[in-house]
């Protein structure tokens, strides 16, 4: 298995980390998690934020990944960017939890620029 599809695998696993880190340490309703979720403030709530947007970049990743290597573009490439894309994603989280609105939008936005790169590596 390559590096970029390992790198899918963390992807799909990092927004589950972000829930871990929003319910540690609290009195957590699992009846209701999505209510008590919705009702959080603070770090907490940035964190469940953080969750969602993991969930929504990770279709669009993993389709960039399977594209490259459909198209047979350099393993070299599409490993550094699947890597660069994971560690976007790991400090879009920890400026999501920091409250660092600016990193936040600045990092986002460098996962977004390798997963569009990602789908121009065969060409």
């Amino acid at each position: 298995m390559t590096t970029a599809y390992w790198c899918v695998l963390v992807a799909g696993l990092l927004p589950y980390l972000a829930t871990t880190v929003a319910k540690a340490g609290a009195k957590f309703d699992n009846n209701n998690p999505r209510d008590w979720l919705a009702k959080q403030e603070g770090w907490r709530r940035r964190a469940n934020a953080a969750q969602n947007n993991g969930f929504e970049a990770f279709p669009f990743f993993a389709a960039a990944v399977i594209v490259a290597h459909l198209a047979h573009a350099p393993q070299g490439r599409v490993d550094t960017l699947a890597l660069v894309f994971i560690a976007a994603r790991v400090a879009h989280f920890a400026a999501y939890l920091a409250d660092i609105a600016p990193l936040r939008s600045l990092v986002w936005m460098a996962g977004l620029g390798c997963t569009i790169a990602l789908f121009f590596q065969g060409t």
